[in-house]
C-alpha cells in the first residue's frame, strides 16, 4: 500500500526524521489557511498523487502569497496531473501539500528497502538527488552506496559514518545523518514498510539535513497491525479493479496486455503470463483465484477480467488441486451468462473433476475453445485476440 507524501512525513516526523513545516488542502479556501498558518513569507505547493516526476510535470511551484497559492492549487485540484509514472491518462490531483520553502544548498538521495536476497533492510544512498535512482543506476552506478542493516542491531554507528562521508557530509551532518538513519529505520520496522525513500534529503544552506520529500509503502500482509496506516489508504489513487479484487481476496495486479488471464496458484500464473508473451501477446493482469476458490470467488474474478477493456480475449488456465474444476466452471458459467460474453475464451483444465468441469462448460452453451495443454491455450489465446 502506497501513501501521500504529507502523509509519509507526518509518520516520519514521530519518528524523530527531520521534515519541514505543512499542511494538507483539498480546497481553495483550506490551501489560502495552510499558507497562512504556516506564518512564512514563501512556501511551496505541491501535488499529491501517488507518482513521482510531479515537478517536471508541473505540479509543483514556489508561492509568495495565499492568494497565488490558492489560485495554483485550483488549477491543479480536480484535474489530471501526468508525469512520467502515471502513464498518458494521468492522475487526478485531490489534495496540495503547502510546505514551507526551504533553502536548497545539496540534493542527495536516501531510501531504504527490503532486500530479499539478504533477507534484511539495505540502505541505498547516492549524491544525485532529485533524479530516478533507476536512472543514476543506468548512467553513473558508481554514484550509488548501499549497506545491509543486521537486524540483531539496527543501523551500527560505522554504517552511518560510511554513508555520510560517500554522500559528502561533514562535520556535525555526520552526526545528524546517524540520527536520521535511526529514525527511518525504526519508521520502516515498526510501522511494517516496503520502502522509505527521501528524494531529495537536501542539505540547507544553514548545513542541515532535510528530507524535503518522502515516499513509503507499506507491506499488505503487515498492516492487520496497524488501524492508522490503512485509514491512510486512497482508494482513488488505486486502480479500482485491483480494490475490486480486494474485496474478494483475490490476488490481481493491472497490467498492459490484452490478454486475460485466470489462472490458481501464484507459479502457474507467472508461468502463464511467460508462456503468453512467448506466443507474441501481452497479459492483461496478474491474476491467482487461489487454492480453495469458491464459485462466487471465481465468477468475481471473471468479472474483473473483462471490466478491463483493453482485453480481446480470456485464457483460464486451471489446475485442479484443492480447487476443483468442477467449482471453476460453475463460476464462470454464472460470470458469462451475467456479463453476456462475447470474447473468446480459452479454456484449459487439469486436476480434480475435470470431467465435469468440461461437461457444465459445454452443456451451459458457452463458446469456449479448449485446449489440452498450456501451450496450445496460450497460441490459441492469442490466435483469437489478434481476430
Amino acid at each position: 500500500m502506497n501513501i501521500h507524501e504529507f502523509q509519509a512525513k507526518e509518520i516520519l516526523r514521530r519518528f524523530g526524521a527531520p521534515v519541514p513545516d505543512g499542511k494538507p488542502a483539498a480546497n481553495g479556501p483550506d490551501v489560502e489557511h495552510a499558507f497562512a498558518a504556516l506564518g512564512k513569507p514563501i512556501a511551496v505547493v505541491k501535488a499529491q498523487i501517488h507518482a513521482g516526476g510531479r515537478g517536471k510535470a508541473g505540479g509543483v511551484k514556489l508561492v509568495r502569497s495565499a492568494g497565488e497559492a490558492r489560485k495554483f492549487a485550483e488549477s491543479l485540484l480536480g484535474r489530471p496531473l501526468v508525469t512520467h509514472q502515471t502513464g498518458p491518462e494521468g492522475r487526478v490531483v485531490r489534495r496540495v501539500y503547502i510546505e514551507e520553502a526551504s533553502e536548497v544548498e545539496r540534493e542527495l538521495y536516501l531510501a531504504m528497502v527490503v532486500d530479499r536476497k539478504a533477507a534484511a533492510v539495505s540502505v541505498i544512498a547516492s549524491t544525485e538527488g532529485g533524479m530516478e535512482i533507476e536512472e543514476v543506476a543506468a548512467r553513473t552506478p558508481e554514484r550509488i552506496v548501499s549497506e545491509i542493516i543486521d537486524p540483531l542491531i539496527g543501523v551500527a554507528g560505522y554504517q552511518a559514518r560510511k554513508l555520510a562521508f560517500a554522500l559528502g557530509l561533514r562535520d556535525k551532518q555526520v552526526g545528524e545523518m546517524g540520527a536520521l538513519l535511526a529514525a527511518l529505520y525504526r519508521a520502516f520496522n515498526e510501522t511494517d514498510a516496503s520502502l522509505v525513500e527521501i528524494n531529495p534529503l537536501v542539505v540547507t544552506k544553514q548545513g542541515k539535513l532535510l528530507c524535503l520529500d518522502a515516499k513509503m509503502s507499506f507491506d499488505d500482509n503487515g498492516l492487520f497491525r496497524h488501524a492508522e496506516i490503512r485509514e491512510l489508504r486512497d482508494p482513488g489513487e488505486e486502480d479500482p479493479a485491483e480494490t475490486e479484487a480486494g474485496k474478494h481476496d483475490l490476488s490481481y495486479v493491472h497490467l498492459d496486455g490484452n490478454i486475460g488471464c485466470m489462472v490458481n496458484g501464484a507459479g502457474l500464473a507467472m508461468a502463464t503470463m511467460d508462456i503468453v508473451k512467448y506466443y507474441g501477446a501481452e497479459p492483461a493482469n496478474f491474476l491467482d483465484v487461489g487454492g480453495g476458490a469458491s464459485a462466487e470467488k471465481v465468477a468475481a474474478a471473471f468479472r474483473i477480467l473483462l471490466s478491463d477493456q483493453r482485453v480481446r480475449a480470456v485464457l483460464i488456465n486451471i489446475f485442479g488441486g484443492i480447487m476443483r474444476c468442477d467449482i471453476l466452471a460453475r463460476g464462470v458459467v454464472d460470470a458469462a451468462r451475467e456479463v453476456d460474453l462475447k470474447l473468446p475464451l480459452v479454456v484449459r483444465m487439469e486436476g480434480t473433476n475435470v470431467d465435469q468441469g468440461k461437461a457444465i462448460l459445454r452443456e451451459a452453451g458457452i463458446k469456449a475453445i479448449a485446449a489440452d495443454n498450456m501451450a496450445e491455450a496460450a497460441r490459441l489465446a492469442v490466435a483469437a485476440a489478434n481476430g
